[in-house]
């Protein structure tokens, strides 16, 4: 602790004098927030005096709340501290360089680098050299032969070209990972009273001596003592890791914790401590200082990187819980890869192992070669001072081979993934997308289904009473307040104005002519309006009776869909105003006001009678209905506690009908979601009539479809066996009819969701998002694939869940993230058909031109070059393709569509057939062709020949063409397609193809280039152009008709992918390590299998295609359902010839319950 009180003290005189003026110091404060429950209430009450005590010794009103003044706020900020934790340092561009050369590929050819360049010095004698092999120089190659560390220095240069671009970009999106961190830490505001008014402060605004509101959902921004609580329960597992909520009150325990979470209630808070001062601050504070921690932080996902505390608030899993474990060394799995990512990498591995056996191959023959021409045919002997010349020729030959290794890893695939996203995530801000996690702007393009609320999301979160149900009288609109009996009218006013959170309340427009503000709940603000259109002032009501008065509160929450508050009345005796979903209220009504004002008996009956003729009609018009009710408790007090018994025999004022206008955007973007594939379900809490209405009026449903409405009840009854568990088999015969489902908990959202995600019925598995706004949305969003949290009407507990925050909460945002995740796939693809064609040919091209010419036709500097235009900046101009709307007329991919279909196979193979034609038509028939000298088996350090720079000028312009033919992947005929609203597809072509000429012309040495005469460019033009005539004649052959193309880049097998992220809650830690090492077994049983038939494929000879493609893991695995506890039984392995290891291991399902085998 020591360090972190040095850190967190003022440490100048100044400030302590400052801190003399205020009756406590940080330090007091900070003992005091250690303390819990009974120990804090002893200390607050012994020795500070009390609650009201501790606000006048900070200088604050409870009531009123700081003055608000520049001065006492800079002063209250420097004794204090700031309501920020400083953000960890962000790398330095040296230390991004640093790692950038970490890569081994890299390394290596540095290595071969700088011997080739302290070998290119060493120049024996000229009678030596030809007794080495060597041309005897005449006097002119003599300045020829000095520059023969020329091409060293290039490699070197090349190397550190390719780190800095590295670098520069894992260093832009270091930058706009922080300024999206930025984004979302400003969009967190705080309810604070200063000088009397509630007003919304950026949580880094509050200051110690603050008086903050706390309600349903919110994330506490600081720690601070309870003043005034409303049924109060907190969840503070993400510091105790104590699941049950945690009850507050100012007798039992007023400790409220920065970074937990309010599950119920409401109430006002004294901030005590802020920023490092605070628990969370401290833990922080605690987990930076020791530096081992740190570097185990670094390995972390950057997603905490630089994040103030603000917006990462602990939260349960990630939080302290995992910072605490890690101490334990018991690591908790990471959530799962998003779906690109798996398939990238599996693509990527693949592709690096066979670049790795033909570079291998490559060097090998290019010795073996040399040796065997030089000492056994020409019996050359072997002389000690010809060494070193031997060494050069063996580093040439081992340059030439590193350099088919770098063209073959296709290390632009990370790069391309990464600016994809970030440019998607940069342009999805416009679109009202606030990403907070990168995967998820992807994975969204495979999203099958959406479950959306329906409040705010589908309708305009605009609520007005339409229609009112009043003394046996069913008014179609508001009624004038003459015609109701002012008793009536004085407790439907009373009701509602004391019955609510007073945080919400009816402001007057913004412009004038506009509709009056709405400001926190907004059904509540529907009735307070209400009140209002009855000429009635809810706001005179709620002075006199202030929140200070209330009894008791029982507050809404998703079990009970109602809210109470008891008043004492001035007589003695006791009053209670409920309101609620009216089905449940009206059930627990016994009498009813009559047009006069006064209670008479309400049966069973005439409850029907409301039900059908009132209740029924409000909710097919899609109009929501609340009841009002109340009761008196005239003589002994009741036994608050006991809820069932107070919320009976009320009283029934009047039934509400509130309409939530359908947004006039929604309809047309669900039909875009069902043109694209994509089912959109609505999950709401209104009754099932309501519901319908407005899922008919959205185009949800259209009258006559065969699909199921139910409501929460319904639909657990027909999942849920006897036990009351969930069954998959029965969950799957609902979910694919299922469009709405009403009166729904957030566990039934859950239990939807998980089930749709675990289903095994249908072509494919689905990938799900959701929406969610309420605290207890929070399972719902984490568990789907991609969760919306509402950034408007969303609580910060269900943001923390939550992938992406919807920054104006309308439905058609979700429909342009579809279309962003959809181009982000695409763009990835494009670039995996442009880099593979490269790939094939550059690989083959030095591997034949070595094996049949002792030197590749392509060299290294050049390979380089290749490597650099193909990979850096066709990334950058492929992956920043705009969206257009023939995206979302296709159905989505699903997890398990392979990345490279047989179109794209197709496009790769017949364009690699094109380029090989012709280059080995230029390396063996070339120069007669062009009357030029061969450039073949020329000796070490000779001049650059035209011939090859023609070679190499044709490869390159080729790729260049290619690059606008690979803008298509479904075998779309026009490439030219919107190309000029990608300007930075245009640069990078047209600057790629100036720095061609640049190098042809003036490369030189450097790059064995020698100048080319105007008709050779024109050949290697029309050469180049040639690959977009080629590419219309590839799109002539229809796919169907090649059958022998394969697929490339699965995703997992049909079950694949663990979820071993999932219920961590229910896991215990000794289970999960079990768990890790089973998969690791199981990955290294993977591993093992790749080689060996990457050694069987290259022992039958087989192509390239052959080695990309494998059988996956599922296909080898038996799969059994066996408990998650049980023990992995593994068979003596028997090896015969033909059997693969994991043939031999049978998997249990490792505890997940959809029966998925571990990659």
């Amino acid at each position: 602790m020591t360090n972190t009180t040095e850190h967190a003290l003022p440490a100048n005189s100044t400030a302590e004098s400052r801190e003399k003026e205020f009756g406590l110091t940080v330090m007091e404060l900070r003992k005091l927030m250690e303390l819990r429950s009974t120990d804090a209430l002893i200390q607050i009450n012994d020795h500070h005096g009390g609650v009201m005590n501790l606000c006048s010794k900070l200088k604050t009103n409870p009531v009123e709340g700081l003055s608000g003044s520049p001065a006492d706020l800079e002063k209250r900020k420097q004794v204090f501290g700031h309501n920020l934790i400083p953000p960890k340092k962000p790398k330095t561009f040296l230390e991004l360089v640093w790692e950038a050369l970490q890569d081994v590929t890299l390394i290596i050819l540095e290595i071969a680098a700088i011997i080739s360049l302290v070998l290119s010095f060493y120049r024996p004698h000229g009678e030596e050299n030809e007794q080495c092999g060597l041309p005897i120089n005449s006097p002119e190659d003599e300045g020829e032969a000095e520059a023969g560390w020329i091409e060293g220095a290039a490699i070197l240069f090349s190397v550190i070209i390719v780190v800095l671009v590295t670098a520069f970009n894992d260093w832009s999106k270091e930058k706009q990972f922080r300024g999206l961190q930025n984004r979302i830490e400003k969009e967190q505001k705080f309810s604070v009273i200063r000088n009397g008014h509630i007003i919304q402060l950026p949580v880094a605004e509050i200051v110690v001596g603050d008086i903050a509101q706390i309600k349903y959902g919110d994330l506490l921004p600081a720690d601070g003592i309870l003043i005034q609580g409303n049924d109060l329960k907190i969840d503070e597992s993400s510091l105790t890791g104590e699941s049950d909520h945690v009850k507050k009150s100012l007798e039992r325990d007023p400790m409220l914790l920065s970074g937990t979470h309010v599950m119920e209630g409401s109430g006002r808070m004294l901030v005590t401590a802020v920023g490092v001062n605070s628990q969370t601050g401290i833990i922080f504070t605690l987990l930076g200082a020791s530096e081992e921690e740190e570097e185990e932080k670094k390995k972390k996902a950057k997603a905490q990187d630089g994040v103030a505390l603000e917006i990462q608030p602990l939260n349960s899993q990630e939080g302290i819980d995992s910072e605490e474990k890690e101490k334990k060394v018991v690591k908790l799995p990471k959530k799962e890869k998003s779906v690109l990512q798996g398939k990238l990498t599996r693509l990527a591995v693949q592709i690096g192992k066979a670049g790795l056996i033909m570079s291998a191959v490559t060097v090998l023959i290019l010795i073996l070669y040399f040796v065997i021409d030089n000492f056994v045919i020409q019996r050359k002997p072997w002389l000690a001072e010809c060494t070193p010349i031997y060494i050069q020729y063996f580093v040439k030959f081992f340059i030439i081979g590193i350099t088919v290794l770098v063209v073959a890893v296709p290390e632009g695939l990370p790069l391309a993934v990464t600016i994809s996203l970030a440019y998607s995530v940069k342009k999805m801000m416009k679109d009202n997308n606030l990403v907070r996690h990168l995967d998820a702007c992807e994975t969204m393009g495979n999203a099958t289904a959406i479950c959306s609320d329906k409040t705010g999301t589908l309708t305009m979160n605009r609520m007005t009473v339409v229609q009112a149900y009043i003394g046996n009288t069913h008014y179609r609109q508001v009624p004038s307040p003459d015609v109701l009996a002012p008793k009536a009218l004085d407790l439907l006013v009373n009701g509602i104005s004391i019955n609510s959170a007073y945080t919400s309340k009816i402001l007057p427009p913004e412009k004038e002519g506009g509709l009056p503000r709405q400001v926190g709940n907004k059904t509540e603000c529907s009735l307070l309006g209400f009140v209002i259109d009855l000429k009635q002032d809810y706001q005179a009501v709620r002075s006199e009776v202030p929140e200070e008065k209330f009894y008791k509160v029982y507050t809404f929450n998703s079990a009970r869909k109602s809210m109470s508050t008891v008043i004492q009345k001035p007589g003695g005796g006791y009053r209670m105003y409920s309101k609620g979903a009216s089905e449940i209220i009206l059930r627990k009504c016994n009498r009813i006001l009559d047009k006069n004002g006064e209670a008479v008996p309400f049966k069973s009956t005439d409850r029907d009678e409301v039900v059908r003729t009132v209740i029924e009609p409000m909710a097919s018009e899609g109009l929501r209905t609340i009841c009002l009710a109340y009761r008196d408790f005239n003589d002994v007090e009741p036994p608050w506690d006991h809820e069932n018994e107070i919320l009976t025999e009320l009283t029934c004022i009047a039934v509400v009908g509130i309409e939530d206008p359908v947004r006039p955007e929604v309809p047309d973007a669900i039909a875009k979601c069902r043109r694209a594939g994509i089912t959109v379900r609505m999950v709401t809490g209104d009754n099932v009539n309501t519901a319908r209405a407005i899922a008919t009026k959205c185009g949800i449903i259209s009258p006559g479809d065969d699909f199921l409405c139910l409501e929460g009840k319904e639909f657990n009854r027909l999942i849920r066996n006897e036990k009351g568990e969930v069954e998959q088999e029965k969950l799957d015969k609902v979910w694919p009819k299922l469009r709405v489902l009403a009166r729904s908990s957030p566990t039934d959202k859950h239990t939807l969701v998980k089930g749709i995600i675990d289903s095994t019925v249908g072509e494919q598995r689905q990938v799900v998002a959701v929406t969610g706004d309420g605290t207890n949305d929070g399972p719902a969003l984490k568990k789907a694939d991609v969760g919306f949290a509402m950034g408007i009407a969303g609580t910060d507990v269900a943001k923390e869940a939550s992938d992406i925050i919807l920054t104006d909460d309308n439905f058609t945002s979700i429909v342009k993230a579809v279309m962003w995740g959809r181009n982000v796939y695409d763009s990835i693809s494009k670039f995996l058909q442009f880099q593979l064609t490269v790939n094939v040919v550059a690989v083959i091209v030095a591997f034949t031109g070595a094996c049949i010419t002792q030197d590749s036709p392509l060299k290294a500097v050049q390979m380089l070059w290749v490597n650099l235009i193909m990979d850096t900046f066709a990334s950058l101009a492929l992956a920043t393709e705009p969206p257009t709307d023939s995206l979302l007329k296709r159905r989505p991919y699903g997890r398990n569509k392979p990345l490279i279909s047989r179109t794209m196979m197709k496009n790769i193979l017949g364009h690699a057939v094109y380029q090989l034609t012709i280059i080995f038509f230029l390396v063996f028939a070339g120069e007669k062709f062009f009357d030029i000298d061969s450039g073949r088996n020329a000796p070490l350090h000779s001049p650059p020949s035209q011939h090859y720079t023609i070679v190499f000028n044709t490869f390159v312009l080729m790729q260049l063409f290619n690059e606008i033919n690979s803008r298509k992947i479904h075998g779309e005929r026009n490439v030219f397609g919107g190309i000029f609203r990608n300007l930075i597809f245009c640069s990078v072509v047209l600057g790629t193809f100036i720095s061609q000429i640049i190098i042809v012309e003036f490369g030189g040495k450097p790059f064995s280039c020698t100048k080319l005469s105007l008709s050779q460019w024109f050949w290697c033009l029309f050469i180049g152009i040639g690959e977009l005539l080629w590419g219309q004649v590839i799109s002539t052959i229809p796919t169907q008709s090649l059958k022998f193309l394969k697929e490339a880049g699965h995703g997992t097998a049909k079950e694949e992918i663990t979820r071993d992220a999932e219920g961590l809650d229910e896991i215990d830690h000794a289970e999960m390590e079990l768990r890790r090492g089973q998969i690791l077994w199981f990955r290294g049983l993977n591993r093992i299998q790749t080689q060996i038939d990457v050694i069987n494929t290259f022992q039958t000879g087989a192509n390239f295609k052959g080695v990309i493609k494998r059988p996956t893991m599922g296909q080898h695995l038996d799969v059994k359902h066996v408990p998650s506890s049980s023990y992995v039984t593994v068979p003596p392995v028997k090896s015969s010839p033909n059997t693969s290891v994991p043939d031999a291991v049978s998997s249990p399902t490792l505890g997940n319950q959809s029966g998925q085998s571990i990659p």
